[in-house]
């Protein structure tokens, strides 16, 4: 490194240090309310066999080599959850993990490729155990409000429950679940026209992007659930109403904090989830890797106790807590 970049670094340090430490008291403070509610924490692999099944996910590739000289493709995984959902099914114990996750390709004011995520997984939680929990858990790490995108958010008071369908509702004029699968009809509904090879999901999300995302969690911090069945990812199906899932997502300021899940324990079910994912991933990407499925997830999830899990990106809630209007402003190395 030559000595004006060595200094250039040197100094865009020293200009993030007072947000770095509070990222440091963060990150103390997130350990002990976990080890306060009696979770444990654990570490599982960085480099996997299976770095996940999101088929807009891009991985970073590498290869591990025995002493033997024999070769084994490996990734960086995008989350650690198979990893965290076997232990839970060996243990039944309640678990945390501060870990670091790879997504190729991304980069934003939001978005880094390499970045901290707080997974944890409580055995006997139903969904509305979880966003109790994780109300109370954002409340002890921000302040009373946050800014963002001259939105002052009011961390105290009581976070809205907001059903997928009821949102579509009120901010979309759409009956999103009447209009499942059917691209034409949401169209119809939301008054725009259907893209060139849009299909009913793509269309779903253009929708969520531009019409509810936008205007959720502005007044108070948002927890939208109950999503379509077909975007359960590892969500159990309601059993209540079949055509959602068991599943939230929390939105302060416009930043989509969180995503959580009353996790799916169907081997077969989850199974054919996977082979439906991996044949559209290899349809829209076919230049990118792929890997063999995790048969050992699929062979613990039968003995999976009831249990809610939930993926939290520490980074953003840093951001909120600090008012940094770029995840780079908070990572050491940015």
């Amino acid at each position: 490194m030559s000595e004006s970049r060595a200094q250039e670094d040197t100094a865009r340090i020293a200009e993030r240090l007072p947000l770095l430490r509070r990222r440091a008291l963060m990150m103390q403070a997130a350990r002990a309310f976990f080890d306060g509610r009696d979770y444990l924490e654990v570490e599982t692999p960085y480099a996997v066999p299976t770095p996940g099944e999101e088929v807009h996910l891009h991985v970073f590739a590498t290869e591990r080599e025995a002493p033997t000289g024999e070769r084994e493709a490996l990734f960086l995984h995008t989350s650690p959850e198979f990893a965290m959902k076997r232990i839970v099914a060996a243990t039944g114990q309640k678990i945390f993990q501060l870990a670091r996750v790879w997504r190729n390709g991304e980069g934003s004011a939001l978005h880094a490729p390499e970045f901290t995520m707080l997974e944890w997984y409580r055995p006997g939680a139903a969904l509305d155990d979880l966003m109790d929990e994780t109300e109370t858990f954002v409340r002890t790490l921000l302040p009373p409000t946050v800014q963002r995108d001259e939105c002052v958010i009011p961390i105290t008071e009581p976070f809205e429950r907001l059903t997928v369908a009821d949102a579509f509702q009120r901010y979309v004029g759409a009956a999103v679940l009447a209009a499942a699968a059917d691209a034409e009809a949401l169209a119809a509904q939301a008054g725009v026209v259907l893209r060139a090879g849009e299909e009913w999901e793509d269309l779903f999300f253009r929708l969520l992007l531009e019409r509810v995302e936008p205007v959720i969690g502005r007044n108070r911090p948002t927890f939208l659930t109950h999503w379509p069945a077909s975007q359960a990812a590892l969500a159990r199906r309601c059993p209540k109403d079949p055509r959602v899932a068991l599943r939230f997502e929390l939105y302060i300021g416009g930043v989509e904090l969180a995503n959580a899940f009353e996790e799916l324990s169907d081997a077969k079910e989850q199974r054919e989830r996977f082979d439906s994912d991996r044949k559209r991933r290899a349809a829209l990407y076919p230049e990118r890797p792929d890997w063999k499925m995790d048969e050992n997830l699929l062979a613990a999830l039968p003995s999976l106790p009831p249990t809610s899990g939930i993926a939290l990106g520490f980074d953003r809630l840093v951001m909120l807590a600090t008012g940094a209007p770029r995840l780079s402003d908070i990572l050491w190395m940015g």
